[in-house]
């Protein structure tokens, strides 16, 4: 008899109030998994990613731009030329080309896509990233249940933090920047970009870095016997899991030395390749969800905003998306880890099908009316394309979804219920996600 968990076991419970259904599917999907952990993987397309030179390609029309597509392992499902390796592994992909919001800020477009809301109001909504590693982490874990890798957060900060969950359930980040400038190469002296965690670096000797915890224990002990409230624990629970991550031998999953030069250089030797490496060994080691972004301020271009230079840039873009995504998916699903693992590619908005001739070489611009995600691997039936637009790329044409959707049918896919509700700090219940899972692309 496959073994429940207490945490499913309480949402089955809770899920009990709102009538025998939802319980029962939860305890049936539990079982049918044999009761192992599920992990989530968020792919982020920082500056927004253009559909129409991606995953929804529109040949022969004069919207479609200088790519070719190419025949994917999925009859009728086509791809961009610069994706060959996603094209093989299309049957464990389903791309959703039927999305439209409201949002074509960037800004307001990474909170929208990320917390689900819009950003307005008092409540401070979490990232998905935080509500899901919420639901599918534990406290005693020697890594954190978030790990962000390479997230460029200067559009909106808040899109990437725990919001009213708290800073416990915030994401333990790698490379993180918060600043618009130019990005450096950050290469170390063997070619490959350079991921380092603050949190596992420290100047003392071990003696001494021991004696100073040992002093910091005996303080915070104290402090927590006067100061029982949220606020305090949860800052000590922060701080006592980076102790904990110093002194695991988990922390070895940051280090990519571990790894051949030929297993690195299949990934791509960019951040965005490295990261993914670096999230396949998080992954094995338990780290419930990780999240990777391709697209820093460089060369003229901030990531996938190609208002310029569009084609060179999705180029490049997509061959360093496919050689990390893919080599990503088919690692794990080597090591048996890709039925259980859920993940999602996309950006805060999509691109205009229209080129800019104004644009300096042909640009894209801000378009949220109707764009693409993907979702693939664990949860998901893949070889197949959701919702269509039309023959220019304008407008959504059939199945038209929203944020709340895609991230309940990501919620789903990995085994969580969109409906469980976190206490905001209003007081008021909020569901995880807002929207109705797509059974379409749920296996």
């Amino acid at each position: 008899m496959p073994r429940i968990d207490r945490r499913t076991l309480l949402q089955a419970a809770g899920l009990g109030l709102a009538g025998l259904g939802g319980w029962r599917k939860l305890l049936a999907d539990e079982l049918s998994r044999g009761g192992e952990p599920r992990y989530c993987i968020l792919l982020w397309m920082t500056g927004g990613a253009s559909q129409i030179d991606t995953f929804d390609m529109k040949p022969g029309h004069e919207n479609g731009g200088e790519f070719k597509e190419i025949e994917t392992a999925s009859p009728g499902l086509r791809f961009s030329e610069h994706l060959p390796k996603l094209a093989k592994m299309s049957d464990r992909l389903a791309v959703i080309r039927s999305l439209s919001t409201k949002e074509g800020d960037h800004g307001r477009g990474t909170y929208l896509m990320r917390t689900g809301h819009p950003p307005m109001g008092a409540i401070r909504y979490p990232t998905i990233g935080s509500s899901l590693s919420k639901s599918l982490g534990t406290d005693e874990a020697p890594l954190p249940n978030y790990v962000a890798i390479s997230p460029y957060r200067v559009f909106n900060q808040q899109a990437f933090g725990p919001g009213f969950l708290g800073p416990r359930h915030a994401a333990l980040t790698v490379g993180a920047a918060d600043v618009f400038q130019q990005a450096a190469a950050n290469q170390n002296d063997d070619g490959y970009a350079e991921l380092t965690v603050d949190d596992l670096q420290h100047g003392a000797g071990l003696k001494q870095l021991e004696d100073r915890l040992e002093l910091w224990r005996s303080l915070q002990d104290g402090f927590l016997a006067r100061h029982a409230g949220g606020a305090a624990l949860a800052h000590d629970t922060v701080y006592r899991g980076a102790v904990r991550m110093m002194n695991s031998s988990a922390a070895r999953a940051f280090d990519l030395t571990e790894e051949t030069d030929k297993v690195r250089d299949a990934y791509g030797r960019g951040r965005f390749g490295q990261g993914c490496l670096m999230a396949r060994r998080l992954i094995e080691e338990g780290v419930p969800f990780v999240e990777v972004s391709l697209g820093r301020f460089g060369g003229g271009a901030l990531g996938w905003d190609t208002h310029q230079n569009n084609f060179p840039t999705v180029k490049s873009l997509s061959e360093q998306l496919d050689a990390g995504w893919g080599s990503l998916m088919a690692e794990l699903d080597e090591r048996g880890l890709l039925e259980r693992t859920t993940i999602l590619w996309m950006g805060e908005f999509g691109r205009t099908p229209q080129l800019r001739p104004n644009r300096q070489n042909g640009g894209r611009d801000h378009y949220p009316n109707a764009w693409s995600c993907v979702l693939a691997g664990g949860g998901i039936a893949g070889g197949q394309a959701y919702g269509k637009t039309s023959e220019d790329g304008v407008t959504v044409e059939e199945n038209q979804v929203a944020v709340g959707d895609v991230l309940a049918t990501f919620c789903r896919a990995a085994g969580v219920d969109p409906a469980a509700q976190n206490m905001s700090e209003v007081g008021r219940p909020i569901r995880i996600a807002e929207g109705t899972a797509i059974e379409a692309v749920l296996s």
